[in-house]
């Protein structure tokens, strides 16, 4: 099966220098790498809010580079440090990106992330069908 790798203009950097794609397309489905919250600087904002929304709108351009939409996301699986730290404000905006048919989702706390002051990183999974 051919893959295909989705690679926005603002991830290029970070995909070379880490050796990995934001986005993979293989078969059809669309794989996206878990983003944090970092901001288009790669600083770690200190806020959950701004971190959170962050990771969102880097979804959503992985998502737009593959010619998808939040629509397209079928599973979601979320890491959070401190998960009842910040458990409501995560689902705040979720309800802002994300609409029914919601995905299925997973949550799950974690000791630590690999970006030093990330609370959060979410990884999803879209699906690809252009008959859809």
């Amino acid at each position: 099966m051919a893959k295909r790798a989705i690679i926005p203009p603002d991830f290029r950097a970070a995909a070379d220098r880490l050796k990995m794609s934001p986005g993979i397309v293989s078969g059809d489905h669309v794989f996206l790498t878990g983003v944090t919250g970092s901001d288009t600087h790669g600083r770690m904002p200190d806020d959950a809010e701004t971190q959170i929304r962050n990771a969102f709108e880097k979804i959503g351009s992985v998502l737009r580079a593959g010619g998808l939409t939040f629509e397209s996301i079928v599973e979601m699986t979320t890491y959070h440090v401190g998960l009842r730290d910040h458990f409501d404000i995560f689902d705040r905006i979720r309800l802002e990106y994300l609409d029914e048919p919601y995905p299925a989702w997973t949550a799950v706390e974690v000791a630590g992330l690999r970006r030093e002051g990330a609370i959060v990183e979410i990884r999803v999974i879209a699906h690809n069908d252009p008959d859809d």
